[in-house]
């Protein structure tokens, strides 16, 4: 029978409720020195914001080696009754020291394996899904690397893959190696930040490969998108592909948080959705914060 793996266990995908499908609770990189979500507080208080709008589960997309805190989810998932699903995976080698990527090589899809049906740590929170990215327009080695590994552990597991696409590039790419050449199912791919990169034409070219797509957090500084996000997510659902759109707020830095003056996690129900609801009406909005993340991330575990 299909699953999540939240971090408090597995739960039936009908149960999920409405979802922010990639955000982040705890993340730190050496790209935002000074930015890093660590307080157990503020994820607390951010959790408990999103719940206020009506919201009931969270994706956390952090992988391996980039401050999970593993063993916080649990309590925090717990205390605001919102549902949690951690991830392992990779991010780009930028957010990385060579120590700690020499240490996995070799190794990397056994690390995955073990951190989604062994636990994380001693943490023992089994993470629920695999993340790993992509580059700006094309995949470089270290990108083929984890994309592989990722795989490997997809066929050994089930889980469900998400991909970071860099400013949101690259999608056909990935999904060439992933489910062209490394035989991963496209409906267990999830590719993040189409929003960032409003080609019309590759969204359809991706949705017809029928992977998930992820219009994930507002708009970065210089890159004006949130006002074409709305006519992308209506062309393709026009075209037949709402069943396979999911949404998410992605907040990475601690200035973004709504606790620290940011949208943060309550944007997406308190502002995106309302936007999207003009767009392509209520009913599809409602699908695709409950319904679709609830195929896209529910698996049968092996």
């Amino acid at each position: 029978m299909s699953a999540i793996r939240t971090v408090l266990g597995d739960v039936p995908p009908g149960d999920l409720g409405v979802c922010d499908a990639h955000d982040h609770l705890f993340f730190g990189s050496p790209l935002l020195p000074g930015q890093e979500l660590r307080s157990v507080a503020a994820a607390r208080a951010e959790l408990a914001a999103f719940r206020e709008q009506g919201g009931q589960a969270v994706v956390q997309w952090t992988p391996y080696g980039l401050g999970r805190r593993a063993a916080d989810l649990p309590p925090l998932s717990r205390e605001s009754g919102v549902h949690v699903v951690a991830a392992t995976g990779l991010h780009q080698a930028v957010h990385y020291d060579e120590d700690t990527l020499a240490g996995l090589r070799g190794r990397l899809a056994e690390v995955f394996v073990s951190e989604l049906t062994t636990g994380i740590g001693v943490s023992g929170v089994r993470a629920g899904l695999i993340k790993v990215a992509g580059g700006f327009h094309g995949l470089d080695a270290h990108a083929r690397w984890t994309m592989a590994a990722a795989a490997e552990a997809h066929h050994a597991t089930g889980a469900t893959i998400t991909v970071h696409l860099e400013l949101g590039t690259g999608a056909l790419d990935v999904l060439d190696l992933l489910c062209g050449e490394l035989g991963v199912p496209p409906h267990r791919v999830v590719l993040g930040h189409l929003n960032r990169s409003p080609d019309l034409v590759v969204h359809r070219q991706a949705a017809e490969s029928g992977c998930y797509l992820a219009f994930d957090g507002p708009s970065r500084t210089n890159h004006a998108t949130d006002w074409r996000m709305p006519d992308a997510v209506r062309a393709l659902a026009d075209a037949g592909f709402g069943d396979r759109l999911l949404l998410g707020a992605d907040t990475t830095t601690a200035a973004a948080r709504s606790v620290g003056g940011g949208p943060g996690m309550p944007y997406l129900l308190r502002r995106v959705r309302p936007r999207l609801v003009h767009a392509v009406g209520e009913d599809l909005v409602g699908r695709v914060l409950t319904e679709n993340p609830g195929r896209a991330f529910a698996v049968e575990w092996r």
